[in-house]
């Protein structure tokens, strides 16, 4: 009887924490755990970036810069639109943002609270055009809108860091915290509690995406001609979806595809508005 109080004690208080803890990701409606501060992600935010661009080539293809700033741009104005119209002001409040094309040929990007985006000019071979390009940039703006970042973080400091709060984690423990964060914004490779996570955080993205880059003006069936190009450029095996982070891609195209109607709507919509 008394350890069974002991475990409620220990349990009621971590249980209310963990509920007060919790907000909503647009459109989804999908509760989240979310113990960081926006302030404190902003400011590992802006010291990673800074410290990646310092070591990063940047590419001095002026036409490519000109596109990736361009659509950049476009979708940043359609996503404070949208937040904005929809009481999520805060979730771009104190943004500033920059987009930068790193000389990579590596076909990745990747986008961090503030606003701070960067693409590595391998990916612009698949994406084509500017459509095809603002899928990912609509995709990886919306794992910052959806607070995927802050929602992993929070997850790691009650795993690796016994639920340490993120500025005592920052005062005691400065190098690793700066490596949860960067994990945070990565896909890495381990299995087991946070794998579930990670792909539907990539299907909240997918579809938080096609609804920002339509708003932004670019017709969000190009999603799909895209993923299809991602799937024939595939290099090696892929692990089951069951071990992988990601959404296979027929899974995930067909998931987009059942997405199509509703960002139509939006897409709709900027014609006439926007």
């Amino acid at each position: 009887m008394r350890k069974n109080r002991l475990i409620a004690c220990i349990l009621l208080p971590l249980n209310l924490f963990l509920l007060t803890s919790c907000s909503e990701v647009a459109i989804t409606g999908r509760q989240q755990l979310n113990i960081v501060p926006d302030s404190l992600m902003n400011s590992l935010s802006l010291q990673s970036y800074n410290d990646f661009l310092s070591q990063a080539k940047k590419s001095t293809d002026s036409q490519k810069n000109s596109m990736v700033t361009k659509v950049g741009k476009n979708v940043a104005a359609a996503v404070e639109t949208y937040c904005y119209e929809n009481n999520l002001s805060d979730r771009v409040k104190g943004f500033s943002w920059e987009f930068n094309l790193i000389d990579d040929p590596n076909e990745n990007a990747w986008a961090m609270p503030g606003g701070k985006i960067v693409v590595y000019s391998g990916l612009l071979d698949i994406t084509q055009n500017e459509a095809g390009f603002a899928v990912v940039m609509a995709h990886e703006v919306a794992h910052v809108i959806a607070r995927h970042g802050s929602e992993r973080m929070s997850q790691s400091l009650l795993v690796d860091m016994g639920g340490m709060a993120l500025s005592q984690a920052i005062a005691e423990s400065p190098a690793k915290t700066q490596n949860l964060f960067l994990r945070s914004y990565s896909i890495g490779t381990q299995y087991g509690f946070l794998l579930p996570y990670s792909r539907t955080h990539e299907t909240e993205a997918d579809r938080l995406g096609l609804i920002f880059m339509a708003l932004a003006g670019y017709n969000p069936n190009e999603a799909v001609a895209l993923w299809h190009r991602m799937a024939a450029n595939s290099k090696g095996p892929k692990p089951p979806e069951l071990l992988s982070t990601h959404p296979a891609d027929q899974t995930r195209i067909a998931n987009i595809k059942s997405f199509l109607p509703e960002a139509m709507k939006y897409y709709n919509r900027s014609k006439t508005i926007y």
